[in-house]
């Protein structure tokens, strides 16, 4: 199984409503300081929903149902 979709299969088997970004870019093939900059400065340009949080708002979340859904869409 190619290392992509088993990332994938990871994050369908977990529980917790959202993942972060490291999470994310194993699926995508990218780089998870992209996620985060375009969360902050694009976040509809990244295709799927993410979340700003944290004491300061620098956290990234992504909704992991949406984000599954997104990928098999693609």
């Amino acid at each position: 199984m190619e290392k992509h979709a088993e990332a994938l299969e990871e994050i369908k088997a977990m529980d917790k409503p959202f993942i972060v970004p490291a999470q994310a870019a194993k699926v995508i093939g990218c780089d998870p300081h992209w996620i985060r900059l375009m969360a902050r400065q694009n976040p509809k340009g990244l295709g799927f929903e993410v979340t700003l949080g944290g004491k300061k708002g620098t956290r990234t979340y992504i909704p992991r149902l949406k984000f599954i859904q997104f990928v098999e869409g693609m």
